[in-house]
């Protein structure tokens, strides 16, 4: 039996992150969650390229002209699309979610989605470090002391752990 399993440590490359600005209050605490895992992991500043988008809605335009350049190992995308009064949220979700995946699957390459879909601003903000801001770990919730922290963290260590995986799984 042969069992694969990537490793964040055995990422290389460079990486893309592509942040939206609408929520940028907890946005940008999921960047700075992604940015720092993938330093902490060995990845350099000079290799990680962000571009910030409008909202959650543009992510996968820019997403994929990144995936499709050739010059990323992996695509992380960070966005927070919280309830309002209208169904306008499951859309955008909805279609972001499937766009990521398809660009995914159409590259060949890690395309992670980094998108928050909360009912509640006090969600997002338990999914981006918590009301301090804090970036520490975090664990799925499945695991006995599991936390929500900051998803930009999660994100990350998907990204570098499934660059590791598929440098072993044959073409």
């Amino acid at each position: 039996m042969n069992v694969y399993e990537g490793k964040p440590s055995d990422a290389k490359g460079r990486f893309a992150v592509v942040v939206a600005r609408f929520n940028e209050s907890i946005t940008s605490r999921l960047l700075d969650g992604a940015i720092q895992t993938l330093q902490k992991h060995g990845v350099v500043e000079d290799h990680i390229d962000v571009a910030w988008v409008p909202g959650a809605f543009e992510i996968p335009l820019v997403a994929d002209r990144l995936a499709m350049s050739g010059q990323y190992a992996a695509v992380i995308c960070l966005g927070a699309v919280i309830r309002g009064e209208t169904t306008h949220d499951q859309h955008i979700n909805r279609s972001v979610s499937s766009a990521l995946m398809e660009s995914g699957l159409r590259h060949s390459l890690p395309v992670i989605f980094g998108v928050l879909t909360c009912n509640t601003l006090e969600q997002a903000i338990a999914r981006s470090g918590g009301p301090s801001g804090e970036t520490t770990g975090t664990r799925g919730k499945d695991h006995p002391d599991s936390q929500i922290g900051n998803k930009g963290i999660e994100c990350a260590e998907a990204a570098l752990e499934m660059v590791g995986l598929l440098k072993q799984l044959p073409r």
